[in-house]
């Protein structure tokens, strides 16, 4: 398979285990990467380990009573492995968590501002910056003095993006960005995420069940399941890999969908060995 511009690595995950409440072991050897400037999805059906990843990444283990138990990762040159998130964010990679999670109580405007409280690089970038995220998001822009709470969801969303991208990080990561969402406001967030990408220079590190709405932006992708990465490749290769058409696409062939069980040539990569 093509492997990523491995000169230009930002985010380096190398064969991490992650334990909860110093007994269950949900992330077995993960490895990934993500390049400067790239996209990158991690896809895989619930329950499988992406999430625990991402917060594995971002620094936020510990509240969950979990902790890496081994590997490296290696973030911009740095040692991040079991870093707390306030610092990561410092470092420049900021997480979008799953459901939103935006200050009902405070507006848009004012949810989207609170992004930017750990920066220290001038008010002028600062201004110039929140300007910037009604470019991006002009929905937001017909609503800035709503309560975040009275928002839909499609708007809480781009809400929180908008606020992560407030502190000017590195690397957006993204948890499930399209849960809950209606297709088109779906593929209207995933716009603006690869419009940020290209314009920003930010790189994304987006976690999704929708392997066909990331595999549209995304460079380069994962497939995990039971806490580990069974597949891998460039988005392209991922999308006409026969295998991922099935299980992840949904794209049948013959009839009714199969199991996994029932397809004997799809290989679980092991990268760890």
């Amino acid at each position: 398979m093509t492997k990523q511009n491995t000169t230009e690595i930002l985010l380096d995950v190398n064969n991490i285990e992650v334990v909860y409440n110093d007994i269950i072991q949900v992330l077995r050897g993960v490895s990934l990467n993500v390049s400067k400037g790239s996209i990158v999805a991690l896809l895989g059906t619930n329950g499988a380990g992406k999430t625990t990843t991402l917060r594995a990444v971002s620094g936020l283990l510990k509240p969950e009573n979990g902790f890496i138990k081994d590997g490296v990762i290696t973030f911009h040159g740095n040692n991040i492995t079991n870093v707390m998130g306030t610092h990561v964010v410092r470092m420049g990679a900021v997480m979008v968590p799953e459901g939103r999670r935006v200050f009902k109580h405070l507006t848009v405007d004012e949810n989207i501002r609170v992004g930017s409280i750990t920066r220290k690089d001038g008010a002028q970038k600062i201004k110039a910056d929140h300007k910037l995220m009604y470019d991006h998001f002009p929905r937001l822009a017909k609503v800035t003095n709503r309560m975040a709470g009275y928002c839909s969801g499609g708007e809480q969303q781009m809400i929180a993006i908008a606020r992560a991208l407030m502190a000017s990080p590195i690397m957006l990561m993204l948890d499930e960005p399209s849960l809950g969402l209606a297709p088109l406001l779906v593929k209207e967030i995933f716009d603006n995420i690869r419009t940020v990408n290209r314009e920003l220079s930010t790189s994304i590190l987006v976690v999704e069940q929708n392997a066909k709405i990331a595999l549209g932006i995304a460079d380069y992708a994962y497939i995990m399941e039971s806490g580990k990465i069974v597949l891998e490749g460039t988005a392209e290769e991922l999308r006409n890999n026969p295998d991922v058409k099935e299980f992840y696409l949904g794209v049948t062939q013959g009839g009714g969908r199969k199991s996994f069980k029932e397809i004997k040539s799809y290989k679980r990569r092991k990268r760890w060995m």
